[in-house]
Parts: C-alpha cells; sequence; structure tokens
C-alpha cells in the first residue's frame, strides 16, 4: 500500500491517471475552473492535477487525486472497492458466527490479531518526515502563506483549506479524533475553524467547556484533561484553548478515513490502518500534545480558543450552492512543519460530480456491509453523484413480507449518519439500482404518490439550504416495489414485458447474420 502521498502520485503517474501542468496559474478561481472542467470530462480524460507553476508559491499542488473508480482502486490497492466491503463483512462475521469449541474459537486468534495489529504506531525521538523543516509563529516565520491555499468560487468568503485532517483529543479520556472541516485563510497564522454540532471535534470542545465551567470538577479530571494538552484558567492568559493539528497530504487510506462516517469514539487512525494493512506511523507534534501521521506532507499546529468566535464564509459547497456566513471557533497556528519537498493537496466541492463525490461512493461499497449487518434484507445501495452524500439512497431489497420496504425506510432513517438521508428509494431484487434509467422507469411505474409515499421529518445535513430550519428538515420515502394483495393492493399486478431466453439466444447467435454485427 502507498506510505505517503508522493508514493501515490507514482502510481498515478505510472497508471496514466496524473497530468502535470506546468504553465503559470492562480490559486484564485483559476484552478477550481481547471479542475472542474476535468473532473466533468467522461472515462479517460478525467485525471488527477498536479499544478507545478503555482503564481507567488513554490509549492506544487495536487488536486483531483481520489476523483475516479480507477484512482480509487490505486489508492486502496484493490481491483474493486467491494473488495474493502467484503473485508469489513468478513469482521462482521466474526460476531455473528462465532466457532464453537475450543479448537473453533482457537482458530479466530489470527484474524483477531491481525485487526489487532493495524493500531496507529507512535514513535519517540523519531527524524519524521513530516518535521524535515519546522517553522513557529513564535518566530515570525511564514506559516500559512506559504501554502497555495484556494479560493474555489468568486463569493467564497477567502481562500480555503479544502482537504485538511483535523485532529482532536476528547478532554476527558484523550480518545483521538480524525475529520474534515473547512479552514478558511484569516492571516498568515490564524483560519476559521467549521464544525457543526453533530461534528465529534464539537463534542470535545463542549466537553472541555464543561470541565471549565464547573467547580465541582475533581482534581484528577483537571489533570486528565491538562495531560491531553488542554490549556485551562490564567496560567494561559483566562484564555481556555482546545489543541488542535492538521495534516494535509497523507496516504490516501489516512485522508479517506478523515471523511469515513465511523461511530464516534472510532480511532480513524485503526480504520487507516485496516484500509492499508498496517499500521499508521504516527509522531508527536512539535508545539502540542497531539500526534499526527509521520509521512504527511504538511502538519499546522496550534489551538483552538473555546470562547472566541469568528465571521466565517460564505463557501462554495458540494450542494452546488454556496453555504452561509456564520460564526465559528478560530485556529490560532502555533507551527507548521513539513517535508522539504512538499506537495500541498486540495480539492473542490460545488455542482456534481467532484472528487467527493467519488469519496462517496467509496463509502457506499466500503460501508455497505455494516449496513447489511443491521438489515440484511439489503442487497445493495446506491449513493447517486446527483445527491451528493446524504440527499439520496437508492436501495435494493428482497421483499419478505407486506410494508417490507416501509420497514427498510424507516430504519435508514435511524441509522447512524444515514439518518440525514433526505430522500430514501426502495426497489425490489431484480433492479439494477446503479442503473438510474431503470430506476426512474421502476419509480414511476410502480408507485401511486397517495399510497407509496412515506412523509417524516428528522435531521438533515447541515448544509442542506432546502430545509426550512438548519439541520432540521422533511423526508420522503417511496416504496417502489411491486405490491402484493396482502398490501391491500385490490387489482392485479401486471406480468413485466420479457422475451423468452430461447429467443433471446437465438437472436444473439444470428446478429451479424443480421447484418446488424
Amino acid at each position: 500500500m502507498n506510505r505517503d502521498l508522493q508514493t501515490f502520485v507514482s502510481q498515478l503517474e505510472a497508471a496514466n491517471e496524473l497530468i502535470r501542468i506546468t504553465a503559470p496559474v492562480t490559486a484564485e478561481l483559476e484552478i477550481t475552473e481547471i479542475t472542474d472542467r476535468v473532473s466533468k470530462e467522461k472515462g479517460t480524460k478525467n485525471k488527477a492535477l498536479l499544478f507545478e507553476n503555482v503564481i507567488g508559491y513554490e509549492m506544487p499542488l495536487l488536486i483531483n487525486a481520489l476523483g475516479s473508480y480507477q484512482r480509487l482502486n490505486i489508492a486502496f490497492d484493490v481491483d474493486n472497492l467491494d473488495e474493502i466491503g467484503a473485508r469489513i463483512a468478513e469482521y462482521l462475521g466474526l460476531a455473528k458466527n462465532i466457532p464453537q469449541g475450543l479448537l473453533g474459537k482457537l482458530s479466530l486468534l489470527p484474524k483477531l490479531a491481525e485487526a489487532a495489529n493495524f493500531a496507529p504506531r507512535v514513535h519517540q525521538n523519531f527524524s519524521a518526515p513530516c518535521q524535515e523543516e519546522v517553522f513557529l509563529a513564535a518566530n515570525g516565520d511564514k506559516l500559512l502563506d506559504q501554502l497555495p491555499i484556494l479560493k474555489c468560487w468568486p463569493a467564497d468568503g477567502g481562500p480555503f483549506i479544502t482537504l485538511p485532517l483535523v485532529f482532536t483529543k476528547d478532554p476527558t479520556t484523550g480518545t483521538r479524533n480524525v475529520g474534515m472541516y473547512r479552514m478558511q485563510k484569516y492571516s498568515n497564522t490564524e483560519t476559521g475553524f467549521h464544525v457543526h454540532w453533530h461534528h465529534d471535534a464539537a463534542e470535545h470542545f463542549k466537553k472541555a467547556r464543561d470541565l471549565q465551567a464547573n467547580p465541582n470538577e475533581s482534581a484528577l479530571d483537571r489533570r486528565e484533561a491538562e495531560a491531553h494538552g488542554l490549556k485551562l484558567g490564567a496560567k494561559f492568559g483566562g484564555l481556555r484553548k482546545i489543541p488542535v493539528a492538521v495534516a494535509i497530504g497523507a496516504d490516501p487510506s489516512i485522508t479517506y478515513a478523515a471523511t469515513a462516517p465511523l461511530p464516534s469514539g472510532i480511532d480513524e487512525m485503526i480504520f487507516a490502518g485496516f484500509l492499508r494493512k498496517k499500521p499508521v506511523d504516527m509522531v508527536k507534534c512539535k508545539t502540542i500534545e497531539l500526534e499526527v501521521p509521520a509521512d504527511a506532507e504538511i502538519i499546522l499546529e496550534g489551538y483552538v480558543d473555546l470562547d472566541e468566535l469568528r465571521w466565517e464564509g460564505p463557501f462554495g459547497d458540494h450542494t452546488g450552492f454556496y453555504s452561509l456566513a456564520g460564526d465559528f471557533p478560530v485556529f490560532r497556528l502555533t507551527a507548521l512543519t513539513r517535508k522539504r519537498k512538499a506537495i500541498y493537496q486540495a480539492t473542490i466541492v460545488g455542482k456534481p460530480p467532484q472528487e467527493d463525490c467519488y469519496l462517496g461512493k467509496a463509502t457506499e461499497r466500503i460501508f455497505l456491509p455494516m449496513l447489511q449487518f443491521i438489515m440484511p434484507e439489503i442487497l445493495d445501495l446506491n449513493l447517486p453523484l446527483e445527491g451528493v452524500f446524504h440527499s439520496c439512497a437508492i436501495i435494493k431489497i428482497q421483499k419478505r413480507y407486506p410494508g417490507h420496504a416501509r420497514k427498510i425506510i424507516n430504519s435508514i432513517w435511524g441509522s447512524g449518519q444515514m439518518s440525514l438521508t433526505k430522500y430514501v428509494l426502495v426497489l425490489d431484487h431484480d433492479v439494477n439500482i446503479h442503473d438510474l434509467s431503470e430506476v426512474a422507469w421502476r419509480v414511476f411505474a410502480n408507485t401511486d404518490p397517495l399510497r407509496d409515499t412515506v412523509l417524516s421529518e428528522g435531521p438533515v445535513d447541515i448544509l442542506d439550504h432546502a430545509s426550512t430550519r438548519a439541520g432540521l428538515g422533511g423526508k420522503m420515502g417511496l416504496d417502489a416495489t411491486v405490491k402484493w394483495s396482502t398490501e391491500g393492493f385490490t387489482r392485479d399486478w401486471p406480468a413485466e414485458l420479457n422475451m423468452s431466453p430461447e429467443l433471446k439466444k437465438k437472436v444473439e447467435d444470428r446478429w451479424k447474420e443480421y447484418g446488424l454485427g
């Protein structure tokens, strides 16, 4: 598997999946326009882009690196993303089918030992590639001004770091979280920190605030918090801060893990180790109490003040519209460390398809077995690119009883991040749900809107601009399965048009004879 981003770049180039652009380009709007056009190309014209001459910067910029199925397969070292899902299913199978007897249980030890080996390895006194060069805010060094940070769309509030791997820790347990939250550049040492209330990092902030505000907190809680890097009280000029580290440019497995819808409390670095089949090497930051991937291209170190908010946005988002500006926390850098010849990795979001849509498709295939573990009647899942993650889920089931499709619709709305799904379409086992033309035909032909629509209200993506209230809106499920008499259908469902297999075979065999070959 890929040890770092630069290894991945070499693999993409060897597979003719990368274009090096040496012409001078600007980080403001121009790179976005080029990338947007390339990402919407069909087939082999959709490439990863390495901009080697960004005006005003020495550092090259990589974009659209994960923006196709082929590049995702290269990133994860598989022939098909379903291979990863099959590995997950194998581990889930252990929970369902524990072999009986001593010998049966002993047979599981090699598999369980392999799983344990995915835990990240933290190295001490290690010369990490991500720390070949160290720049300190206290010395007045150039930090963010080194990076070709993109302003993507004309009405954006400024340039944004768009592919950051953001590391925080629970201030009481020390549990690590890695998420991906956009970061608007305010100055050489300051960015916005765009966290929503359902993000784990926001929960870490809340716990830190509660820990400081509670006068009856135990001394042990305080010592634990400070051991995890939380800075409390007058010792830091009265400011309450939580440490934050940001990795930019890493092994694609690590980058993907930061976007994955893992249950709260599951370490993304363990999941990254699972994906790459070997542990992630970690190193302690220079100025804060956090660990980061040792082979990352760039590391930002600093703190987020628990009390300060600043106006952030607007931002051209994956919905294809601008998300509104608002007050968000501020990240202040204490240091930037990097490789000597670092690559800055970015992405753009906007009208689909874009690179983030393919990350969503990776999630579809990788996490389908987890959904099937809860709802085994689900045969397949399609999160269409046009639905940009949470707007639409198309599901194929083996229908077994009256109202089965409605049960699936409501189960989806109660399942982790799938609960944010706005539209759920359920179809029968014989439908190719990845053929949107066939899906549309089945939906239009097989549904009565009065009978087959399920309406509800619940949490939606905070970026959904169409909901009446932020984060809360309407949902619609559609049962597009063939209706049974036991579901109250009082007419005879007509037979579907199909030619006999024998005649199909005859025509296929004589196709050239007809002069049509």
